[in-house]
């Protein structure tokens, strides 16, 4: 048995003050000018330790108070209050929720998955991964208690092609060659971002992260760079110019390669595994209506993996999109009744936001997923797309420290590996290939609105 792959994390503060979910208020017209005033009875000093970022023009007041009320409640004319913040509202939108970025920067400060023992007071369902609950049947075995369990959990996934039996010659040597295979401790790799300010010093904390947890990133020809070769072990090279204008020797260095979805994409294949014999070639594909027929058909012809694109709200690109979710149930399903879904490996991107996002995609049927701007969230990113616009940004991610940006990848992939570990310890899972496709484990709230409701309405 493999040694247990741990993520050791660290503190890596933040860079700017953090825009927290309520702010203090306090006001001075009406003050009785007590002799001692509650502010001065702060158990954290909030008051005394008062300021201005001048970067961001917010004052320290709200993210350093720690919600004790003591100030709110003994105040004797009720002059401080605790409202919800303004700017913390306007974080990100409808997908990108605040709660999901501030939820993002807790993890990445220290690695640890948000808890609150207030228990949830949230709806029951919602759209995308929201309209699915996972099972959690053998939540009371204390042997497989996810993080702190005494019996193994395997995270690792393979990436390529798998051969469904064996052949041997009357000598008992194999006569045939199995495809090559790249094993990763964590069912994620890190993908190219939909917007990004100028994304140097960005790639380089991707490379750095993928690096330190055996991951790899996914890095445009055209933003590879002389300072990135140290990291080809862990690129995935996408080739989105002329293979020509390619180095052979850079190649020859890849473990893995990435090409767009094309009706030549097999042939480009081929091309590259003459240069590399040994790389892993995924089909780069943008979620569509026609996916699973396509899909199908590059299995057949001999892809080795596809990467199925979603944009960054978890949608595909159709009139009427389908959320991502539902898309790779269909993919796997029909593939599943070809009898050839072992053969190929799926990797599936695009709005995955949350740790228990992971899960759930690959209960959908996908083999590991990819990430992107929940990456970026987790260098302080506020998803305000200023960027796209060619707007500054506000947290001056073009000059971001590669090796801070890692630390924080690391913490955040850190809670998002334990709190996979807890959802396959209460399934009573013991490796994460297992959880790929079990549908059954999970309950989706379409079909239990179709099965309660289907009969109502009609006459007996």
């Amino acid at each position: 048995m493999p040694p247990k792959y741990h993520i050791h994390v660290g503190s890596v503060p933040n860079r700017f003050q953090s825009i927290t979910r309520s702010g203090v208020i306090a006001w001075e017209e009406g003050c009785l000018k007590c002799a001692r005033c509650v502010k001065k009875d702060c158990v954290y000093k909030v008051y005394e330790k008062r300021g201005i970022d001048s970067r961001q023009m917010l004052e320290s007041l709200d993210s350093a108070c720690m919600d004790c009320f003591r100030c709110v409640q003994n105040c004797p004319n009720k002059l401080i209050q605790k409202g919800l913040n303004p700017a913390y509202k306007a974080l990100g939108d409808s997908y990108w929720t605040p709660e999901i970025i501030s939820g993002l920067w807790y993890q990445s400060e220290a690695g640890r998955i948000p808890v609150s023992g207030g228990g949830y007071g949230g709806a029951f369902s919602g759209a995308g991964f929201d309209a699915m609950w996972t099972d959690m049947s053998e939540i009371v075995r204390p042997t497989r208690d996810g993080i702190h369990g005494r019996e193994y959990i395997s995270t690792t996934i393979d990436i390529g092609r798998k051969v469904m039996a064996l052949q041997f010659d009357e000598a008992g040597a194999l006569t045939i060659t199995p495809p090559p295979l790249v094993e990763i401790p964590l069912p994620i790799i890190f993908d190219i971002l939909p917007w990004s300010p100028p994304r140097e010093g960005i790639n380089l904390a991707f490379l750095k992260g993928a690096r330190s947890l055996g991951t790899f990133a996914v890095i445009r020809q055209s933003d590879f760079i002389p300072a990135m070769e140290e990291y080809i072990p862990n690129i995935i090279l996408y080739i989105d110019g002329n293979l020509s204008d390619l180095d052979k020797s850079i190649i020859k260095g890849l473990r893995m390669a990435e090409i767009p979805y094309s009706n030549e994409a097999i042939n480009a294949q081929k091309a590259l595994k003459e240069i590399n014999p040994g790389l892993v070639v995924i089909i780069r594909m943008t979620l569509n209506p026609h996916a699973s027929e396509d899909v199908f058909r590059l299995t057949a012809e001999g892809a080795e993996a596809i990467h199925l694109c979603a944009d960054e709200f978890g949608l595909e690109k159709a009139d009427a999109p389908l959320f991502i979710k539902e898309r790779i149930k269909e993919i796997h399903l029909r593939l599943v009744e070809r009898g050839v879904r072992d053969q190929i490996t799926l990797i599936a991107g695009g709005g995955i936001a949350m740790a228990e996002h992971m899960a759930k995609q690959i209960i959908c049927g996908a083999d590991m997923l990819s990430v992107d701007i929940a990456l970026l969230v987790a260098m302080e990113c506020r998803v305000c797309r200023r960027c796209k616009a060619g707007i500054a940004c506000p947290v001056e991610l073009e000059s971001v420290d590669p090796l801070w940006g890692s630390g924080r990848i690391r913490n955040l992939m850190a809670g998002w590996q334990n709190q996979l570990l807890e959802i396959l310890g209460a399934m009573g899972i013991r490796e994460v290939r297992r959880l790929r496709g079990e549908m059954g484990r999970a309950m989706f709230f379409e079909d239990l609105e179709k099965e309660i409701f289907a009969d109502m309405g009609k006459r007996g």
